[in-house]
Parts: structure tokens; sequence; C-alpha cells
């Protein structure tokens, strides 16, 4: 798979940088615009593959940080590789650790070799680097593996944040050189912070090298969402038409069809299971909050005409009960409805583009009542 020809466009809109298309990979191909689940430490909370599958999803991710540290590469391989271990047949990819590199940043130390971590758990020091999570993601047996880079805060120092792109393209220079499974494609990461230049730089530096997508990494960190979407429109300037684009931990709906519209093929967020967990289910007539009293006795579904396992058995006052009650039941449920939405909302992103009215449908839905 690595260094073949694996997307190929289907359709591209004419008003915008929407495209839909087909990427394939080793266990399986996914059309595009696609919205993955996030089964961060090998499962997406409170799901089982087969409900998962149910939604729609076509594709999960996991993270290679937290599989690094439990149960391990090699129980995983043990157990015969992460599809095994997370009984998922489709398309897994792997975030490589470089966003606990933002996100721990008080565990961690950084230098140009790579970085060392306090762990989460226990605090016990352990390092990755851009050759340690290649080989280990090489290990698992992802179809897509991530590289290895530096995600710096918002509102990070100018020098700071110049410094992690320059590192960032050198560390995924570093991962393409051991990445050594066939099977499996190599994302690099676009780095940069809000400063279009840097983006830009970063952007012309890892298609100089050459991988098999490009992923957009470093937003959705509390930029909002006009800087988020400014940068997305300068930097999917700068990456080939012909390979796959990704914007990592985004997120809201709008948030994503806005990234459609600016050419993006890929999108992962926790937010349908998190926001789930807390009783905040997704409409097409904005959100839903379970836990208030109005919805005592309600016997309508979370949406009408949704054909989610949860629309189809439940109602509203069932579900506010089992949230209400601490019935795990309930947060699987709202999380169960607002997958299958996010899965909904790409298949209506797919149909839109290629039917040619994507523009229009877009807009209203991003800037409708």
């Amino acid at each position: 798979m690595h260094g073949k020809e694996n997307y190929k466009i289907l359709q591209k809109d004419s008003n915008t940088a929407a495209r839909a298309g087909i990427l394939t990979t080793a266990h399986g191909q996914i059309e595009t615009p696609v919205f993955m689940p996030v089964g961060t430490a090998g499962a997406v909370k409170g799901i089982t593959p087969y409900h998962l599958k149910e939604t729609g999803a076509t594709i999960i991710l996991a993270n290679t940080y937290h599989l690094f540290l439990r149960p391990g590469v090699d129980a995983i391989e043990k157990i015969g590789g992460i599809h095994k271990f997370m009984a998922w047949e489709g398309p897994i990819l792997t975030d490589s650790g470089g966003y606990q590199v933002f996100s721990l940043s008080p565990l961690v130390k950084i230098d140009e070799e790579g970085v060392e971590f306090a762990s989460h758990i226990d605090g016990a020091k352990f390092y990755l680097n851009a050759e340690i999570t290649t080989q280990a993601q090489n290990r698992l047996g992802v179809d897509i593996a991530m590289c290895f880079d530096q995600c710096t805060a918002f509102g990070a120092e100018p020098e700071e944040v110049a410094k992690a792109v320059d590192r960032s393209i050198r560390w995924a220079q570093r991962c393409k050189e051991v990445h050594a499974n066939e099977n499996q494609l190599l994302f690099s990461i676009v780095q940069g912070g809000i400063d279009l230049d840097l983006r830009e730089k970063c952007a012309l530096s890892l298609v100089k090298t050459g991988f098999d997508g490009y992923a957009i990494g470093g937003l959705s960190v509390g930029e909002g969402h006009e800087n988020m979407v400014n940068t997305v429109n300068h930097t999917t300037k700068f990456l080939p038409e012909d390979k796959p684009r990704y914007l990592m931990g985004v997120g809201m709906p709008k948030d994503i069809v806005a990234a459609v519209r600016n050419g993006v093929d890929m999108f992962d967020c926790v937010l349908p299971t998190r926001n789930g967990r807390n009783a905040y289910a997704f409409t097409w007539n904005g959100p839903v909050h379970l836990r208030n009293n109005a919805h005592i006795g309600d016997s309508e579904p979370i949406e009408a005409g949704c054909d989610c396992y949860a629309c189809k058995n439940f109602t509203k006052g069932a579900i506010r009960h089992f949230i209400n009650y601490n019935e795990m039941l309930g947060p699987i449920l709202v999380s169960l409805h607002n997958l299958r939405f996010y899965q909904r909302l790409m298949a209506k992103i797919r149909q839109t583009i290629k039917e040619g009215n994507f523009d229009n449908w877009s807009k209203e839905f991003i800037f409708g009542d």
C-alpha cells in the first residue's frame, strides 16, 4: 500500500475546494469526506464494534502513546495485532503520540532527539521519538500511521512555534526513513499554529519529502472557528490534490463542514462520545440536553427521523431517566445517537458534493439560523 496511489477523487465541487473520493487501505476502502470515531485506548468508549459498525463508521482511530503504555505493543502482537485486539475488521488509524506532547506538557521534556514522558498513570519515565513511534505503529499493524510531531499550544511564543515546525519536519523525515510496513500508509502532520507563513513552510517541506497523506495538526486547541478556517484554507493550498488531507481533532459539525469547503477529507474527534456521556445529543436542529426536566415523560425519540438504535427503541424520557439515575445505558444510547448523527452528516456532505449542490447546502448549514 505504502507509496502506491491510494487516493482517488471521484467528484470535485465547482464552487468550493470540497471533494469526494475513495481512500484504499489494506483493510478496505473508505469513502471521503469521512469521520473517524476515536478509540484512544483500543475501544470507542462504551460502544461495541458491532454497534459502531451499525452507526456507519468505516475507519476508527486509536492512540500509539496510550497503547504503548498499556497494554504494550508486545501484548497486542501476541493477541494477533491491532485489528484482532479491537475486534474491528475495517481500517484503523493511529495517532503517533505527538498530541500528547501538547496535552501532557507538564509531564514532558522535549529535545531534538525526542520526548521524555512521565507516565500520566504512575509517573514512570519513558521515551518516545520518531523511530520508536513509527516502529510501534508498524508492529501494531494499523492501516494508517501518523508521523511523530510537536504540537504547540494556542498563544505559544512565535519562536517556540517556529522551533516546533522545524522539529516536526525533521521528525517526519526520520519517520519516513524507518517506516517499514508495506501494508501501511504513512501520513505526515503540518504544524505552525495560526501563523500562515509557518504553515506554508511546513506543508511545502513535508510535500517535498513525500507522504501517503497529509494531516493538519495543532488546531482545535482554543484558536476559535475563524482562525481555524483561515489556517485550513491557507494550508490546503500547499498540499497535493491527489493525496488525502486530514484535519486532526476537529470537531463540531460546523467546523467539519467549513473544513470540507476548504478541501479536507478526513476528521476525528471525541465529541460524539464525550458529549454523549454528558447527556448532550447532536441533532439537525441543534443540541438536545437530556438531563433537562422538560424531557421527563417525553415519549419522542432524541431526533425524529433518525435511524440509530437509540432513536428506534428509546424515548427521551427513558434516556433522561437512565442518565439521571447513573444507569450506564443512558450515556451509551446518547453516544450511539451522536456517532450515527456524525455519519449521517458525512453521508449528506458526500451526497451534496456528488450532486453538485454542496456550496449552497454547506452555507445554509454553517450560517443558517
